[in-house]
């Protein structure tokens, strides 16, 4: 369990690599941290503004796609809070959400319209994703004829694993499935369109969902530079690895000194901090058009 950075006298239900939450009976609160993680590993430095920006980039999204599915937001305004934590009001500003409580349906759905990452290493391979075929000839960064649905396992310790379409109806049911799956597709359409009107590319994007009174709630967190790839449209290139609007830097340096990926997590240095932060005030303000108050 790691170092939460607030005791808000509340009960803690989850201590994540990022989020803390917390338990208010009906609701949640989800609090984002400054704290950054690389390789499944959470580091000792903090990124400043970091939780903010995740929380608000997520709050724009879930009041952008609220016609396409209900969400589980219900408010990012501390005056809507419960009384009792609002003596930490300074610290919850920008960073917190009032969510409902759903019950989660356990797999990561993921949209992709773009070839990067582990589809990409999986394409190499047998020239398939998730049970997928594609076409041959695809090279690094390639752009999908449509975008494909590649759920995996939401694992507790380790790395999620990719199942197929047919192994997901298999733990969830076939039109549970169906229906993540169009609105999944949906929710990327409609913000790879934004995006790209910004000057980005959406190359790929991860969501969760949840049951509440019978009804599909999307929760957690909604296209943020922690749960997609974002890539500038003016420097895309097919063949290569792009730039991402993340925490590259950060990446970027533990391959060049060589750690092991295992903790202890090395100090990060004051110019990757800086870097980083960076990236994520500009992805911040490419989606949304605003400045972070």
């Amino acid at each position: 369990m790691m170092n939460n950075d607030m005791n808000l006298g509340i009960p803690l239900l989850i201590n994540g690599k990022v989020r803390d939450v917390y338990d208010l009976d009906d609701n949640l609160l989800i609090v984002v941290s400054d704290r950054i993680s690389a390789f499944d590993v959470v580091f000792p430095n903090q990124i400043p503004n970091k939780g903010r920006v995740l929380n608000k980039i997520s709050e724009f999204w879930f009041n952008y796609t609220k016609d396409i599915v209900d969400n589980h937001m219900i408010s990012t305004d501390i005056d809507d809070y419960p009384k009792s934590i609002l003596e930490h009001k300074e610290y919850l500003k920008g960073r917190s959400m009032l969510v409902k409580k759903v019950e989660m349906i356990k797999a990561e759905c993921i949209v992709r319209g773009y070839l990067t990452g582990s589809a990409l290493k999986e394409y190499e391979k047998n020239k398939s994703i998730c049970g997928i075929k594609l076409p041959e000839g695809l090279k690094e960064s390639s752009k999908l004829i449509e975008p494909i649905f590649t759920p995996t396992t939401k694992a507790h310790q380790g790395h999620d694993e990719n199942i197929t379409t047919n192994e997901l109806e298999n733990l969830i049911g076939k039109e549970l499935t169906q229906k993540i799956m169009d609105v999944s597709k949906t929710l990327y359409v409609r913000a790879s369109k934004h995006a790209e009107s910004k000057g980005l590319i959406l190359a790929d994007s991860k969501f969760e969902f949840g049951i509440l009174d019978g009804t599909l709630i999307l929760a957690d967190e909604l296209f943020t530079p922690d749960s997609s790839r974002f890539w500038a449209l003016d420097e895309y290139e097919i063949g290569k690895s792009q730039k991402s609007f993340d925490k590259q830097s950060v990446r970027d340096y533990l391959e060049r000194i060589g750690w092991n990926k295992t903790p202890p997590a090395p100090d990060l240095p004051h110019d990757v901090i800086k870097q980083t932060e960076q990236k994520y005030l500009e992805a911040y303000e490419k989606i949304t058009g605003l400045k972070l108050a």
